[in-house]
């Protein structure tokens, strides 16, 4: 049993997400150690209070430690918290799993599915940890820096124990950062992955200036993919109507901090994926997601053509414009045909 009042917390990943969650629970007086790949992030959070490199201008509160070794970040902690790229996750899950206590909990704040396996970031942890079975994830509608700014924000805490997502919600809740129970575990993480593809459509459109009727209709029909996939996966309809499903959609799908929306802004204005990139020192996870997306439907016989369309014009250079025309041109259907 974990003790709510004063855990051990460690977070690895110390990107603009990962230091604002742990900057959050530095703040409710928990000691916590911050796990930085960049030794010049670690130097700059414990000399001078700040993250000059991924969350800038904001000072971060004195129980904040960074390190840039992993395993005496994650050694003895009640809770552990992994706040990697998608892409990291199983490297840096399988460095820190020696030196994990059977007994903590394991939350990711990550979102995205991986190429190879299409496993959501909870499969991957439970593939690498398979005597840890504290296992949740934490997802919503939530920018970093509006967490870091104390701006009130509203998530989902998901463990399929649900006396787990309760020990998760008490130990982040606070004032301005309201927390929810589910124990929907994959319906939570699919609808934080794949919106994150569909904030590139959103952007796209934006990009080629197709105005708000068209991007409502992205964002509409964009759910209904999530939700198509979802239900094929075993998750609960319901989630998708919730904060890990509609709400963080709506979020990235129009919030200038979007990381997504702001390559499918640039891909719509004429923009190469991969000048965009490397322009970009922060990780958009749909950009890499978009290809396990594209995988996972074409098995599993789920229509996603919003998202195929995403694929194609990262990955197969189709013209943003004749996806959109292709979209607008498919065979006319029900609304609700295939919405179980």
């Amino acid at each position: 049993m974990i003790n709510r009042d004063n855990p051990k917390i460690g977070v690895a990943g110390a990107g603009s997400w990962g230091t604002a969650l742990a900057d959050l629970l530095a703040g409710k007086g928990f000691r916590v150690d911050l796990w930085a790949y960049e030794p010049e992030v670690a130097e700059s959070i414990n000399l001078e209070r700040e993250n000059k490199l991924f969350l800038p201008e904001i000072i971060l509160h004195k129980n904040l430690h960074a390190s840039n070794d992993l395993g005496e970040v994650v050694s003895g902690k009640d809770l552990v918290l992994m706040v990697v790229p998608s892409h990291e996750m199983r490297r840096v899950a399988g460095l820190a799993a020696a030196n994990l206590p059977n007994e903590a909990i394991v939350v990711t704040a990550s979102k995205g599915i991986e190429n190879k396996t299409h496993l959501t970031m909870t499969g991957i942890l439970g593939e690498l940890l398979p005597e840890k079975a504290n296992l949740a994830v934490i997802s919503g509608p939530s920018f970093a820096i509006e967490v870091a700014q104390r701006m009130p924000t509203v998530v989902t805490a998901a463990a399929a124990n649900l006396d787990v997502a309760n020990d998760v919600q008490a130990i982040f809740a606070t004032s301005y950062f309201r927390v929810y129970t589910n124990t929907d575990v994959i319906g939570v993480e699919l609808g934080g992955a794949i919106k994150n593809v569909i904030a590139i459509a959103s952007g796209i459109v934006d990009g080629l200036g197709l105005g708000l009727n068209t991007r409502a209709a992205v964002i509409t029909r964009g759910l209904t993919e999530i939700r198509r996939l979802g239900i094929r996966m075993g998750a609960n309809p319901h989630t998708f109507a919730g904060l890990a499903g509609v709400g963080d959609l709506i979020l990235t799908c129009t919030g200038t901090l979007s990381r997504n929306h702001t390559v499918g802004k640039m891909i719509g204005e004429g923009k190469k994926l991969s000048d965009i990139l490397s322009e970009m020192r922060m990780v958009a996870e749909g950009v890499k997601t978009a290809k396990s997306v594209y995988k996972l439907s074409e098995k599993l016989g789920v229509e996603m053509p919003i998202a195929h369309a995403v694929h194609a014009v990262l990955y197969d250079d189709l013209d943003p414009k004749a996806a959109v025309y292709q979209l607008m041109t498919r065979n006319l259907k029900s609304e609700l045909e295939d919405v179980e």
